[in-house]
């Protein structure tokens, strides 16, 4: 059985590892450019393949949803059949669903590729950590490993974008999906010849029971809440989605609490810092990827800007989270990660609110202002809430309690878009959706800003 790679103090040693390194963010860069590169793009979808908010909103959370579903599963099959083998068939599996995914021509079968492209993206994440900590094993050496593993998360929400932008009106929507084959390829290269295979668990149960019924019960409600308008929201289908959700969200809090090794252990909860942080990772998430749903299709659509302009409109508020985490991480090491996080949501909330009075034809210097508000103020909360629940609890639930707030964020993710394009959906026109949406995401920030005054960090 191969064991992982031992550290190696030579110039070649440190080049491999370094081309490690390099191998397993790029896998973490694509998964993360995938979620904001084809919020820029969507107009051009439709333009293209049809369908409405509603079918839009499939294409993104066709990926969130799986993804989300998916990332606690995919931790225990890293264990069990070895991370270098899960990580590798993430990324084939990836590489080839991005190529095929260029080839489309209708609007389900965009749909459908995305979920296999969550698929992907759900095995790389827990097991490209996997794979740095049995390479980088010195705690030292791992923190810098681990810090700039995690500094790509800022760069690929600040690239996609801009990126995507530049892609679609040089290329069209298309070359979005073939971006991921050569950063796919060139990870999939380094990760054959330089990572060694992680010892494997074999006998370790998987939660089947749990998993079914967390997809279940998040695309039950994604359905309700997405299809709502099409259907009506007194329609017999709707009533059915929802009832599904919270039949089968009954029915997997059950299995959790009776299983012998659950995907969700739910004595978690009994901790005030990951309970209330679950919540606000959740909140911080719906406003975040409501906002990149929403503003560039108000920019391109209403303000007929081309998506190269629109990629560079939204930097403001893309920028700030890729440097403000480092001065968040210093500044939660001094005073804790309550306050960070409570201005965190209070800044995201106000410059939400500014938004709210954005018409057609307003200065772009308050949009500005709000964009970079509402950057620093997510860049402040998610460093500050992954610190407060990881340093909450003991080191050998720090596994568990990090895949659970992973997977709440992407719930988030998934819920965000789903409320907003909702709200857009039934609304009379578009610039009054986009007014009530975001109101609505400003009551969430302010929401969560109150409670992480409330309960984060408070001794049990």
């Amino acid at each position: 059985m191969e064991k992982a790679m031992p550290i190696q103090t030579s110039s070649t040693g440190k080049l491999a590892k370094g081309l490690l390194l390099l191998g397993l963010s790029l896998g973490y860069f694509m998964v993360l450019l995938d979620m904001t590169v084809v919020s820029i793009a969507l107009p051009a979808i439709r333009a293209e393949l049809g369908g409405g908010i509603s079918g839009l909103q499939w294409v993104v959370n066709a990926y969130t949803i799986v993804f989300a579903c998916l990332l606690l599963s995919m931790g225990a099959f890293a264990d069990k059949l070895g991370a270098k083998r899960v990580y590798t068939c993430g990324l084939a599996l990836f590489l080839v669903a991005s190529a095929t995914t260029a080839a489309v021509s209708t609007l389900g079968a965009l749909i459908g590729l995305r979920a296999i492209l969550g698929i992907g993206g759900a095995a790389l994440m827990p097991a490209s950590l996997t794979l740095l900590a049995h390479a980088y094993p010195g705690s030292a050496e791992r923190a810098r490993a681990l810090g700039i593993w995690a500094a790509v998360t800022g760069a690929a929400m600040a690239a996609g974008p801009v990126v995507g932008g530049l892609l679609v009106d040089s290329f069209g929507w298309r070359s979005i999906f073939l971006l991921n084959v050569p950063l796919a390829g060139i990870s999939l290269i380094m990760t054959f010849l330089l990572v060694r295979e992680t010892d494997r668990k074999p006998r370790k149960y998987f939660d089947l029971g749990g998993q079914i019924t967390a997809i279940v019960a998040i695309a039950a409600l994604s359905f309700g809440l997405m299809e709502g308008e099409t259907y009506g929201w007194n329609s017999p289908v709707i009533f059915a989605a929802f009832s599904l959700a919270l039949l089968s969200a009954i029915i997997f809090l059950i299995v959790e609490a009776k299983g012998k090794t659950p995907l969700l252990p739910l004595r978690l909860f009994r901790n005030t810092t990951v309970s209330a942080g679950m919540l606000a990772g959740m909140a911080i998430n719906i406003g975040l990827s409501g906002i990149l749903f929403v503003l560039p299709l108000f920019f391109q659509q209403t303000r007929g800007l081309s998506a190269h302009t629109a990629g560079l409109t939204l930097l403001p508020m893309m920028i700030p989270l890729a440097f403000n985490p480092i001065l968040t991480g210093r500044i939660v090491g001094r005073i804790g990660a309550r306050i960070p996080m409570t201005v965190g949501f209070s800044l995201g909330a106000v410059g939400t609110l500014l938004q709210v009075w954005t018409e057609v034809n307003t200065n772009y210097v308050i949009t500005m202002i709000g964009l970079l508000l509402i950057g620093f103020g997510v860049s402040f909360t998610i460093p500050s809430l992954m610190a407060a629940v990881i340093s909450s609890v003991p080191k050998e639930q720090t596994g568990a309690v990090s895949g659970a707030l992973n997977s709440s964020r992407q719930l988030g993710a998934t819920l965000g878009v789903a409320i907003l394009g909702s709200i857009l959906s039934g609304s009379k026109s578009f610039i009054a959706g986009m007014h009530m949406s975001l109101i609505v995401t400003t009551v969430i920030f302010f929401g969560g800003s109150l409670l992480s005054f409330a309960f984060i960090g408070r001794k049990q």
